[in-house]
């Protein structure tokens, strides 16, 4: 999937993302450095991608076992003091709906923990190649 990120004239740091198939999205930057707010900053849509693959990962695995999963809430909260020190923490408080035992709760915690965002966010190098087009 291409994901192709345009500058928008009716904000000073808006910008409109375009996926292939999607809606759009945008995105901006917070007012503490100059942004309007206007929509979610980039930093709120990386928390989002693991929140949402948590998520799902839970909801797959469940299916997958019969389990009688309903709904899954997931929640992120973000503590970015030392970030410039290298350290970004995120806390996701897992919120399962449906008629399930502790043991299954842990466990649909325990694999949201092997989401794909998670393992790239933790274990993965990630290797960006910046180019002029």
């Amino acid at each position: 999937m291409t994901i192709t990120v345009i500058s928008v004239r009716d904000g000073k740091y808006r910008q409109q993302a375009t996926f292939e198939n999607f809606e759009d999205l945008f995105v901006d930057a917070p007012r503490i450095v100059g942004g309007d707010e206007s929509a979610p900053d980039p930093h709120d849509y990386f928390d989002l991608s693991l929140a949402a693959c948590k998520s799902i990962t839970a909801q797959m695995y469940a299916y997958r076992k019969g389990w009688p999963l309903e709904g899954v809430t997931a929640t992120v909260s973000r503590d970015e003091r030392d970030e410039r020190n290298g350290v970004y923490r995120l806390d996701v408080a897992l919120s399962f709906r449906g008629d399930l035992d502790e043991a299954q709760r842990a466990r649909l915690t325990e694999i949201s923990d092997r989401c794909p965002i998670h393992r790239l966010m933790t274990t993965s190098t990630v290797e960006i190649t910046t180019r002029q087009r």
